[in-house]
């Protein structure tokens, strides 16, 4: 399977929005079409990595020329993938409503509007940060339009593995902002992301597996029992909570982010462990799915919200 871009101007829906759309409303689906959630998402790792990275704060001109600058090029992704999966995404119950499907946005405003707020991202970083940043920001865009997008997502069920490090770039963004370098630490926060991508994302696609059989889209909570999804997101649970340790020896973390690594980790593995144990028992649901994504999200959130406070509270536990 390959994925196909058009170049037409024809919206997708069979039934397009008729007649010319308010300012408002035009407003919400370019919005629409940059993904916020997963920016929200984004950002979380983000103001938190640069406190750390600086042990302490930032200057509000770069918190914000980072924010806005990594937002954007998190939107721009999001809508050159909108663009590029608007085929696809017609098939599916939980994208059918995205601005492209409805005929909100015409392909070809959603092509421009993604070019420019990418060039918008990388000269907010490159001027408002560093140079560093900006390189990172555009090697983000490019992994999760041409590695993840175009090349991965149709035909591959590890996909969202190897796609998912686009993820994992904001806190290299963060940390290159704030010291004109990449560090151990960053590399170690780049890795949590990383493992913790999978288990986020496979219960997802356990929910909505019907979604992705019909658009022919390899996710391996789509095409894999449940029994063999649970074994893959405790793997990787697993190997997320003992990533994030490694910011202890290798990123001189304190107690607040080593209690908290240790004690959501915890959770998480439980959460895991028994989406596994109703897997073998043939008692998976949606909402047992449903439950280790939303966790995944508190789990990331926990953690780095440590991240944040640790440096304003006691000494490093080992040399960072």
């Amino acid at each position: 399977m390959t994925a196909t871009v058009s170049t037409t101007d024809i919206p997708l829906n069979a039934s397009p929005v008729p007649g010319r759309l308010g300012f408002r409303r035009k407003a919400k689906a370019y919005l629409a079409l940059t993904k916020p959630r997963v920016i929200e998402l984004l950002l979380v790792s983000t103001l938190p990595t640069m406190i750390y990275a600086e042990r302490g704060f930032p200057s509000i001109g770069l918190i914000l020329a980072t924010l806005v600058g990594g937002a954007f090029a998190a939107g721009s992704a999001g809508a050159f993938n909108c663009y590029i999966d608007r085929d696809i995404d017609k098939l599916m119950h939980r994208t059918e409503n995205r601005p492209l499907v409805t005929g909100e946005i015409t392909p070809r405003e959603a092509l421009v509007f993604s070019w420019l707020l990418g060039a918008a991202a990388i000269a907010i970083l490159w001027f408002g940060a560093n140079p560093l940043a900006a390189w990172l920001g555009v090697g983000a865009i490019v992994f999760y339009v041409v590695i993840y997008t175009i090349i991965l997502k149709r035909r591959t069920a590890q996909n969202i593995v190897w796609g998912g490090a686009a993820g994992c770039f904001p806190v290299l963004i963060a940390w290159a902002a704030v010291t004109n370098t990449v560090e151990w630490p960053a590399v170690v926060l780049f890795m949590v992301i990383f493992l913790w991508t999978p288990p986020h994302y496979w219960p997802l696609s356990m929910r909505y597996g019907e979604d992705y059989r019909n658009a022919n889209v390899p996710m391996l909570g789509a095409i894999a029992g449940a029994k063999v999804v649970s074994v893959q997101v405790v793997l990787y649970a697993w190997a997320m909570v003992a990533c994030s340790l490694l910011m202890v020896p290798a990123g001189g973390a304190g107690w607040v982010y080593t209690v908290t690594a240790v004690v959501a980790g915890a959770w998480f593995l439980y959460e895991s462990h028994a989406l596994h144990t109703r897997a073998h028992d043939g008692d998976v649901s949606n909402k047992g799915a449903m439950k280790v994504f939303h966790g995944s999200i508190s789990y990331l959130t926990l953690l780095f919200i440590a991240l944040a406070v640790d440096p304003f509270v006691g000494a490093p536990l080992m040399g960072g």
